[in-house]
């Protein structure tokens, strides 16, 4: 059974900063690469940011490119994303991704966390 829990979403004002943090309750975290996808109201669900299951190689959406950062800890199981020069455009809801893979996943992910609320008020 794969669980994963979202923290750090909040309100923040335009330009702010947050970071996003994912604690992933799987045994062999090293085989799974992970990502962040949001939910913006009345619209679909779209791919935010990825890593690898060593966090050797990233990928990000365009709109975000330069202003967020995913990264890993797999001695701790968690993923983050570091979300700076926040912009009211990227309030949504961001969950969590996994996918067993050893290279980076955009699409449609295996298993899907909560999902935690960002609010950038302008």
């Amino acid at each position: 059974q794969v669980q994963l829990v979202e923290s750090g979403g909040g309100l923040v004002q335009a330009g702010g900063s947050l970071r996003l943090s994912c604690a992933a309750s799987i045994r062999t975290f090293r085989s799974y690469a992970m990502g962040w996808f949001r939910q913006a109201p009345g619209k679909e669900r779209e791919f935010v940011a990825a890593i690898s299951w060593s966090g050797g190689t990233t990928d990000y959406a365009n709109s975000v490119k330069g202003r967020f950062t995913i990264s890993r800890d797999n001695t701790k199981n968690t993923v983050y994303l570091r979300m700076n020069s926040l912009k009211p455009e990227d309030t949504a809801i961001y969950y969590c991704a996994a996918t067993r893979s050893l290279v980076v996943v955009t699409t449609t992910p295996d298993y899907w966390g909560q999902g935690t609320q960002v609010t950038v008020s302008s």
